[in-house]
């Protein structure tokens, strides 16, 4: 049995799925991988990338922060792909419990997903710092310069930064359906950002299964590893 027989064996049989999934899975969508060759490290600004989007530095520079998170991680055409459209699929047929993300794009729930844990935050939810304020992702992209809210307060976006730690409840939430899983499938991400990384480790099942185009670190512990570009392996493993 092949790998992509494998893994529709194992969808067919279990109605307790949790994917876990990183940049790959938005890439395909047209949203460039921070890590890859053509990624967001790769390109020339005043600062690195990693000290532009740190907590940090959006408070000493929100301008510059600002002109950087516009320009380079917004994506407002961006389409769900393949693999946005199968996980929710899978979650409608009752055998999916839950997508973790590491993404901030919201293509999953665009895709339909519902129970979509955001580790990192989402674009689409953005605050003023002093009052509490919601805004939209439009009115943060229509905003000149820095976003400001009627109060007068600095909008931020609803994302980790850099030196921010994660929303412990969407953590412990992600922990127990790891945990509890019986299928854990995951896509599109190099494993090598922690804490998220780490959530791998809460599995105690079986059928641990890892698709991604580059080796992780995490192959050696797979039960099943697909090498490929994940809508790709969706669309051939998911009869959905």
């Amino acid at each position: 049995m092949n790998e992509i027989e494998q893994l529709k064996q194992w969808i067919q049989e279990s109605d307790n799925i949790v994917f876990f999934g990183g940049a790959g899975v938005s890439t395909e969508s047209g949203i460039p991988d921070f890590r890859s060759v053509d990624g967001l490290y790769n390109q020339k600004y005043d600062y690195p990338p990693e000290t532009i989007i740190s907590h940090s530095f959006y408070v000493r520079n929100p301008k510059e922060f600002y002109r950087f998170y516009k320009d380079r991680m917004l994506f407002t055409d961006a389409k769900p792909n393949a693999a946005h459209r199968a996980l929710a699929a899978l979650e409608a047929q009752g055998k999916l419990k839950a997508v973790i993300t590491q993404n901030i794009d919201g293509l999953h729930q665009a895709a339909g997903s519902r129970e979509v844990l955001e580790l990192h935050g989402s674009v689409h939810r953005n605050y003023c710092t002093r009052c509490g304020k919601f805004y939209s992702l439009q009115q943060v992209i229509d905003a000149e310069g820095v976003p400001t809210c009627d109060c007068g307060g600095t909008i931020k976006p609803d994302v980790v930064l850099y030196e921010e730690g994660l929303d412990q409840r969407t953590l412990q939430r992600a922990v127990d359906y790891i945990r509890n899983a019986d299928v854990l499938i995951i896509g599109g991400t190099s494993l090598v950002v922690y804490p998220a990384a780490g959530l791998v480790d809460y599995y105690r099942g079986s059928k641990l299964v890892v698709i991604n185009k580059t080796v992780t670190p995490r192959d050696n512990f797979a039960n099943l590893v697909v090498s490929g570009k994940i809508g790709e392996v969706f669309a051939q493993g998911m009869d959905v």
